[in-house]
């Protein structure tokens, strides 16, 4: 799910993170992925927490995410594949905020543009506090 995010920004310039930069973030994710299993039970231990600051300081540092200026037009790009869809909203070419999430199982059976279609609402649900009222391009 996470590079299909980089993915959609890469395309679009709003981040150059390297090979090694996306392994690292892969590395940090480790401790947290079995939480997410079925049937599992859900054990937060410290080496759980330590993993989730890291990724947040990651992910939220003043390079990657910056505040957005109302009255300004924003730009969402949006990308779906059969692996989740994501979203990246952005104002002056940098990223204000980001959204993902798998598809569910009976999204499995749409069609290409469907998918790109769900994307979209998905997106503007999930942001329209900030679009409200706010001329947006969609891609």
């Amino acid at each position: 799910m996470f590079l299909l995010f980089v993915d959609v920004l890469k395309r679009f310039k709003a981040i150059k993170w390297t090979i090694a930069d996306i392994r690292g973030i892969s590395m940090m994710v480790v401790p947290l992925t079995p939480l997410l299993k079925k049937d599992e039970i859900f054990l937060w231990t410290d080496e759980c927490q330590k993993s989730f600051d890291k990724l947040k300081i990651f992910l939220t540092e003043a390079l990657l995410l910056s505040q957005p200026v109302l009255g300004i037009e924003f730009m969402i790009f949006t990308n779906a594949s059969l692996n989740g869809l994501g979203s990246a909203l952005m104002q002056y070419g940098k990223v204000i905020s980001y959204a993902s999430r798998q598809i569910k199982l009976h999204e499995r059976n749409y069609p290409t543009h469907d998918l790109e279609l769900v994307t979209i609402v998905l997106t503007l649900k999930i942001w329209r506090h900030y679009l409200y009222g706010e001329k947006c391009h969609i891609f």
